[in-house]
């Protein structure tokens, strides 16, 4: 494992928040650390969050229209739950990045028990800067860490930079509603934002629609955006089920105090969704 950390306030709190909640995370959950699909409209029901999880990355691959990449980089990999599925899928070597050195650490055991040997290595690293040679990789993949990044474009940028011509780059990110359908945000929806940015160590989130003009800037052909917002705005419901377990209480009360206010997030994300200030954007392109 390599580490080139920025040393910023707010990646030190992304750290930190993620070095403290991702093993009670992985307790409860598992491997995944992202939404599930529940239907176009949110009405199906899998049989486990898990299994909803993994099918909105198949619905994503779908989505995107990316054909059996070679070589994968997964920006903000958790513990590599992405990385591992998608190195699996395609028989594809995988990098995967993380600001949190217990993820990328507990994401390198999980390769190794899981027989991934070389084909898969993980790094502590910047999206904002990868340390990483242009045109390297043939799919980037970025499912739920847009919403981290304190520069969105400069974050585009660096995707689209390390992707080789031809590759596939995909981004699922949290946003807030299109401000062309109601006019600005109201000092509600500010206070509503301002509280998540606060308890998920967040600097901001942009809508869909801002994500695709700076998508417009870049080498981007075949590019399109989509919101499932519908889709996935049940997981947050099958969170709150999760943490009614004792166990899953306790875990939360001792684990430090980040997990705790990430806990309160959890109904400002239902709120979110049920008023449809938080969007769940996606955009995808092939690289000119």
């Amino acid at each position: 494992m390599t580490s080139t950390l920025p040393q910023t306030p707010l990646a030190k709190r992304i750290q930190s928040f993620y070095d403290e909640s991702s093993g009670l995370w992985e307790q409860v959950w598992g491997e995944h650390m992202h939404h599930g699909y529940y239907g176009t409209e949110g009405r199906d029901r899998p049989q486990s969050p898990q299994q909803a999880q993994r099918i909105l990355i198949e619905q994503l691959l779908s989505w995107s229209g990316v054909q059996s990449p070679g070589n994968v980089l997964d920006v903000g990999c958790g513990i590599g739950g992405s990385t591992l599925y998608l190195s699996a899928k395609y028989g594809a070597s995988a990098t995967g990045i993380t600001l949190s050195p217990v993820q990328a650490k507990r994401a390198e055991a999980r390769a190794e028990v899981n027989g991934f040997g070389e084909k898969v290595t993980f790094q502590v690293a910047d999206a904002l800067a990868m340390p990483f040679a242009d045109e390297s990789f043939d799919f980037v993949w970025s499912l739920e860490s847009g919403e981290h990044m304190p520069d969105k474009a400069k974050f585009l940028q660096e995707c689209c930079r390390v992707l080789k011509p031809g590759g596939t780059l995909l981004v699922a990110t949290w946003c807030h509603r299109d401000l062309a359908e109601k006019g600005p945000l109201s000092a509600r929806e500010r206070k509503h934002l301002e509280d998540l940015y606060r308890l998920y160590h967040l600097p901001h989130v942009i809508s869909l629609a801002e994500y695709g003009a700076i998508a417009q800037t870049l080498p981007l052909q075949k590019m399109q955006t989509a919101d499932w917002s519908k889709a996935v705005a049940p997981f947050w419901d099958d969170v709150v089920r999760s943490a009614l377990n004792p166990k899953v209480l306790w875990g939360i009360a001792t684990a430090g105090w980040q997990t705790f206010e990430g806990a309160l997030a959890i109904p400002l994300m239902q709120e979110g969704y049920r008023t449809g200030l938080i969007r769940y954007g996606l955009l995808a392109g092939t690289k000119a």
